[in-house]
């Protein structure tokens, strides 16, 4: 018969500060017809193709904002 031992460790995350972290990224997805816009670098980049779809399907007045923020995780010491 085996036996093993469990530790159950304490874990934090919060948002990615170190130096060569992923860059934030940004786009918008028409919520209409589901098209999405590239990733880019600013909100006002993805705000940009919500005006130029808006403008060639007037009818589509609902998107969505998608943000991405990289996260580090680390366990805490015991």
């Amino acid at each position: 018969m085996s036996r093993s031992i469990s530790r159950f460790h304490d874990w934090t995350v919060s948002p990615d500060m170190e130096p060569d972290r992923e860059p934030d990224q940004y786009a918008a997805q028409c919520a209409v017809c589901e098209e999405r816009s590239a990733d880019v670098d600013t909100p006002e980049k993805a705000r940009e193709w919500i005006f130029a779809h808006a403008g060639k399907n007037p009818s589509h007045h609902t998107y969505r904002g998608i943000s991405v923020h990289p996260l580090r995780a680390w366990r805490e010491k015991v």
